[in-house]
Order: structure tokens, then C-alpha cells, then sequence
């Protein structure tokens, strides 16, 4: 990033996309998961399904929480990586491991604890709570596993190794087939005629075939970070001698660990405001019986497929925002900002022009149940409408992450989900049913994408006269 001499836009264009493909494929492998589970578990009927809609919300949350707190160690390797401090970077790993490893044990213990009662609060119906709690509870005792593939696989993509965790995205969502194959399902003849063993477990075997996709490939991760990057890996600093010079102090970790709060808080209360806002909204539909929250379910697991490249687009406008900044870069600042977020809004406007006319063979594959298929169809066609202005709000804010600002747009996010979405998912859902809830989400939506706009726009690191 130091040695970049002036780009011409094409040259521009080419290196976010080098970037942005293996961050997309990583993010539609982790779509294909949740495909594959929701299809697997749609097979065994739509109370199966419901169990795992019920609490998707509240996993989301947790997701959201542990990927902040990676997220507040990683924008400060982006910055030392862009700042070719590589000393620095090992020792913000370092304290990144030490600092996450206890805190997602801390979620997970909070979570196990939770998991008996959660269902029941969130207004599941008798049928569906058993399982419902069982898929939470595995999930639960798997936090810290997810917390180190976030943290290693987020280190890899800020340091600008893309492709790495791309391809071990892709090889979890293999994982997952093979152990959802053999936990899911009881021991059974195939169509072929061979016996194909099984442990029968249904929604809890989709759990467990998840968590331990996520074993193999944090492990992998593990490696690939301490083992192999010329970035991270400590063989390379022992190689340069710059282990031996000077080690991280006290002091050095706090002032690492008070940057990462600075800026992974706002992150964490950000998701934490739209994952309780989706559980509150799953309380909202609940009501609405078991097909209205099966449909609900597969509708966010299907316009997952569209959002995802958003997010892959948003993991390169942090990586080359904040190497630009460490670098001290502004120009590159400004423009790899506003021309991931134009990419993304471009990109997720195709996928949702393209899923308004397949998401029928989208839910067919998701589940038999011919009622569950056309209100997924019906609630997700309204919401298609708000994808360009999604994903606006989720590329910039990654922008945004990558120059450090973070509570302004949480405290965006939480003003616009609890004001716009859930007031008025709350009013309209009783009346109109799951439609009304997804009309609320279109209109959240939108609105999000132009604040986020404005602010992208007003903040000083990115107006043509900053300095860094």
C-alpha cells in the first residue's frame, strides 16, 4: 500500500475485485451452509424448520458479537499491515488471541445457561421447543471454536490474504454436507441400493454437523496464521530478529486492548441492537403459527444469497481503507471507500434482480411444504426492492470500519432498526400478517442505506480536502 503510485481508476477497479471475489465465495460457501441446513432439516418437515428459524435470530446475535470482537483486533492489523509494521501486527494478534479466547468462553457458558429457557421465551410453541433448545445448546458449546476461525480467518483478510480464507469457506460448506449426511439422518438404504449409516439425530445432528465443520477449519485457520503468514507467522519475526528485540509490555496490551474496545463496542453494540431487533421480531411472527415462521426462516436463508457479496465487498473496503490509512494514504482512502460501496450497491442490485425471479426454485429446494413455499415467495419478492440500498449500508460500513469510525454508524444502525423496522413490523404484522413484517424490513432497509450514505459522504476521512 506504501509503495502504490497513482492508480488510474481500471487499476482501481481490478484491485478491489482481486479482493472482493474470494471474500464473496467465502461469504456465499457460508450461505451454501445455511442452505444445506435448512434444505437437510426441511426434509423432516416444517416444525423441524421452525426449531432452527426460532433461534436463528438470537444465534445471529451471538455471531454478531463474537465476529466485533475480532472485528476490534483486526482494523488494528489492517493499519499496522498498511503501515508495513509487521512486529506490531504479531503483537496485536497475540493479544487478540489471549483477549477474545476469554471472552467467548464467557458468551459460551451465558449462552449453555440460556438455552433451556430461550425457545420458550421467544414464544415457540410446545412442539418445537425440545429441539429448538437442543440446536441452541450445541451451538452454544461451540462458541469459542467460531470465535478463533473469525479471529484467524479476519487477521488473514486484513493483512490482504483474501484467498486463504476463501478457500477455507469453501471446504467448511463440504464439511458440512458430510457430517449433516450422517448426523441428520437415521441408517438407511439408498435409492442405489446401499446401506448408508446414521445417528438420526434431525435438528440437533444439523448443529453438530455445523459445529464440527467449524473444528476442522479453525484449525486449519490456526495454522495457516501462526504457521504461514509472512505477515502474522511468528517463524518470520524469529527470522528477522525481531522477536528477540522487544516483546509486548503491559502497556503495549493495554493500549491494544483499550483500541480494540474503541472500536469493536460500537461494533458489538450495533449488532447487538439488530440481532435483539430480529428477535423481537421473530417474537412478532411467532404468533403468526408455524408455517408463517418457517416461511420467515427460509426467507432471510434465502435472501442471504443476495446480501452475502455485500459483505464479501465490505471485508476488502476494510482491508484497503485501513492499509490505506496506516499507510497515511488519503487519496486512496477515499476512493477504495466509495468504490467498494458503489461495487456493492451494483452487485447486490443484480443478485436481488435475479433472485426476484428464482426464489421459487430457491424454496422449492428449501422445503416440500407447499404453503411454507409460496409465503416465502410472497415476503421475500417485497423485500428484493431495498437490496441496492443494502447493500449501500453494509459496504460503506466497513469503509467506515476501516478508518477506525464505529459509533456512529452502531448508533445509525440502532436508530434505524428499532425506529423504523420494528415500529412498524409491530404495527403491521398483527394486521396484515408476515407480509406487513417485511415491508417494515424494505423500508428500514432503504432508509438505512441513505444515512449511511450521508455519512460516508460527511466524514472527514473521506472528503477530498482530509488529512491523515
Amino acid at each position: 500500500m506504501q509503495n502504490l503510485t497513482a492508480l488510474s481508476l481500471r487499476d482501481k477497479i481490478r484491485i478491489v475485485w482481486e479482493l472482493s471475489v474470494p471474500g464473496i465465495l467465502a461469504q456465499i460457501s457460508e450461505i451454501a451452509m445455511q442452505y444445506i441446513d435448512s434444505a437437510m432439516v426441511g426434509s423432516l418437515g416444517a416444525d423441524a424448520s421452525a426449531s432452527i428459524g426460532l433461534v436463528s435470530s438470537s444465534t445471529w446475535l451471538i455471531g454478531g458479537l463474537i465476529s466485533a470482537a475480532a472485528g476490534g483486533f483486526n482494523v488494528q492489523i489492517a493499519h499496522a499491515s498498511g503501515a508495513g509494521d509487521h512486529l506490531r501486527a504479531r503483537r496485536v494478534m497475540k493479544c487478540a488471541l489471549i483477549s477474545t479466547l476469554v471472552f467467548s468462553l464467557i458468551l459460551c457458558a451465558a449462552a449453555v445457561f440460556l438455552s433451556p429457557f430461550l425457545p420458550r421465551f421467544l414464544g415457540g410453541s410446545e412442539k418445537i421447543i425440545p429441539m429448538a433448545a437442543a440446536y441452541f445448546g450445541i451451538f452454544a458449546l461451540f462458541i469459542p471454536v467460531r470465535e478463533m476461525f473469525y479471529l484467524h480467518v479476519g487477521a488473514l483478510q486484513c493483512t490482504g490474504n483474501m484467498k486463504t480464507p476463501g478457500i477455507l469457506s469453501a471446504a467448511m460448506c463440504g464439511f458440512d454436507v458430510v457430517f449433516n449426511y450422517f448426523l441428520i439422518f437415521p441408517t438407511h438404504r439408498t435409492a442405489v441400493g446401499v446401506t448408508m449409516p446414521g445417528a438420526g439425530l434431525g435438528v440437533a445432528g444439523a448443529a453438530l454437523g455445523t459445529a464440527f465443520s467449524y473444528v476442522v477449519m479453525m484449525i486449519a485457520a490456526i495454522i495457516c496464521v501462526w504457521k504461514s503468514s509472512p505477515v502474522l507467522s511468528l517463524k518470520y519475526g524469529v527470522r528477522r530478529g525481531e522477536e528477540s528485540k522487544s516483546h509486548s509490555s503491559r502497556e503495549q496490551f493495554r493500549g491494544i486492548l483499550g483500541s480494540a474496545v474503541r472500536i469493536g463496542l460500537p461494533i458489538a453494540l450495533e449488532q447487538t441492537a439488530m440481532c435483539s431487533a430480529q428477535v423481537y421480531t421473530t417474537r412478532i411472527v411467532s404468533p403468526l403459527g408455524t408455517n408463517a415462521l418457517a416461511a420467515n426462516s427460509f426467507a432471510v436463508t434465502a435472501e442471504a444469497l443476495c446480501y452475502m457479496p455485500g459483505y464479501g465487498i465490505q471485508g476488502a473496503a476494510t482491508t484497503l481503507v485501513g492499509q490505506a490509512y496506516g499507510a497515511r494514504r488519503k487519496d486512496l482512502v477515499r476512493s477504495f471507500g466509495w468504490l467498494t460501496t458503489l461495487m456493492g450497491m451494483a452487485i447486490m442490485s443484480l443478485c436481488g434482480m435475479a433472485m426476484y425471479f428464482l426464489c421459487p426454485y430457491v424454496f422449492a429446494f428449501l422445503t416440500p411444504v407447499k404453503e411454507v413455499r409460496e409465503l416465502g415467495v410472497k415476503v421475500l419478492r417485497i423485500e428484493l426492492f431495498a437490496e441496492p440500498m443494502f447493500g449501500a449500508s453494509i459496504v460503506s460500513a466497513g469503509a467506515l470500519r476501516g478508518v477506525g469510525d464505529t459509533l456512529i454508524p452502531a448508533a445509525m444502525s440502532l436508530v434505524s432498526i428499532w425506529g423504523v423496522r420494528v415500529t412498524l413490523a409491530s404495527f403491521l404484522a398483527p394486521r396484515i400478517g408476515l407480509e406487513g413484517a417485511w415491508i417494515a424490513m424494505c423500508i428500514e432497509l432503504t432508509f438505512r442505506g441513505i444515512i449511511f450514505l450521508i455519512r460516508l459522504a460527511r466524514q472527514k476521512d473521506f472528503r477530498k480536502n482530509s488529512s491523515l
